[in-house]
């Protein structure tokens, strides 16, 4: 099991689960946890070090990758080169190294199964199916977030607690703060690009409100498949970790008499989510500078230092700042990370 640095939480569920290894990304914080399970035979680690471990450790048959943002880079690749399964629920992996992590993963012989909900639809839409073949485009929803339909300047004075607040999911802060700019949908395009073999001009963007439908594949012959449900979580990790079988699960099916509405995205009241088209579009480093400098820029807004709209300027400023390379390799995508969140930061020492 792993943390960040919640080690109330950790301790209960060690107690409770018994696991073989804790692992802590706050070394002091895996001090303190260290004292806490003396009584009991659970190992515990501390630091990036004690996180890769965990993602690659003997005996294990299936990894859950569900750090937030590029700190599940490296763990990712750990569990890649140990042929593993991996239930992949953090889409910054393949947005700042997609092509390494997916031929990573192909040599070694390791599964790579998406646990986003549009990601997990997509994957259960194409099952059995030769997508190289048979894919026209892929159909990505969104639920346009908590300020759908608001104008720039309506999202001025926009706070955390109200970013935070989305409609249909219960999501961690920074995710929920990336679907309210709709940056969130950008990244989950660059993710599918990797995840299914398509360029982005195959990968169109729909706002569904009402989230039911979590996302499409529109086959050569003009049929569309759709995979539907709950806004549910827990029905993308199960199908994940029981793939290729299902299992019985608590969550009810949607209400169907609820009507589905599609529209849309506009870009000038959402221009975080045109950033992440060019960058999908650019390649390269491009899409590891989009998604730090939006982790750098989201982390601030949420601490109170930038306004919700200075999250756009943030990111642009860092694409136009930032050397963009091609072809890069891991430790180009480590610069580059680097240097977008660098160029974040400044605009608040300035």
């Amino acid at each position: 099991m792993a943390a960040n640095s919640n080690i109330r939480l950790l301790e209960e569920q060690a107690r409770l689960l018994k696991p073989e290894f804790a692992a802590v990304r706050d070394e002091a914080a895996a001090d303190r946890l260290r004292i806490d399970l003396a009584d009991t035979d659970v190992k515990v680690g501390g630091g990036e070090a004690a996180i890769i471990k965990a993602a690659s450790i003997d005996g294990a048959e299936a990894v859950v990758t569900a750090l937030s943002g590029s700190a599940g880079l490296m763990p990712t690749l750990a569990a890649a080169d140990r042929g593993l399964r991996i239930a992949l629920a953090n889409k910054e992996t393949l947005v700042c190294a997609g092509e390494l992590v997916m031929k990573r993963a192909d040599e070694r012989k390791a599964e790579i199964i998406p646990v986003d909900s549009e990601h997990s639809a997509i994957f259960q839409c194409l099952a059995g199916r030769n997508a190289e073949k048979e894919l026209r485009r892929i159909w990505l929803t969104a639920s346009g977030g908590p300020f759908r339909g608001m104008t720039r300047e309506e999202t001025k004075t926009v706070t955390p607690d109200m970013a935070v607040s989305h409609p249909n999911w219960n999501m961690g802060a920074k995710i929920s703060v990336d679907s309210a700019t709709m940056m969130n949908k950008g990244l989950e395009l660059i993710e599918a690009m990797h995840l299914f073999s398509c360029a982005p001009e195959r990968i169109k963007i729909l706002i569904h409100p009402q989230s039911i439908i979590h996302s499409m594949t529109e086959l050569v012959d003009g049929a569309v498949i759709a995979q539907l449900g709950t806004p549910d979580m827990s029905i993308p990790i199960q199908y994940a970790l029981t793939f290729p079988d299902r299992c019985e699960s608590e969550v009810k099916a949607p209400d169907f008499k609820t009507p589905l509405t599609f529209e849309e995205p506009d870009t000038e009241k959402t221009p975080c989510l045109k950033l992440a088209y060019d960058a999908a579009q650019t390649g390269g480093t491009a899409p590891a500078i989009l998604s730090a400098a939006n982790e750098a820029a989201v982390s601030l807004f949420l601490r109170g230092f930038i306004g919700f709209n200075d999250i756009y300027d943030c990111v642009a400023e860092a694409l136009q700042r930032t050397e963009i390379k091609n072809a890069p390799d891991i430790s180009d995508i480590l610069e580059a990370d680097a240097a977008s969140r660098e160029t974040v930061m400044k605009r608040i020492k300035t």
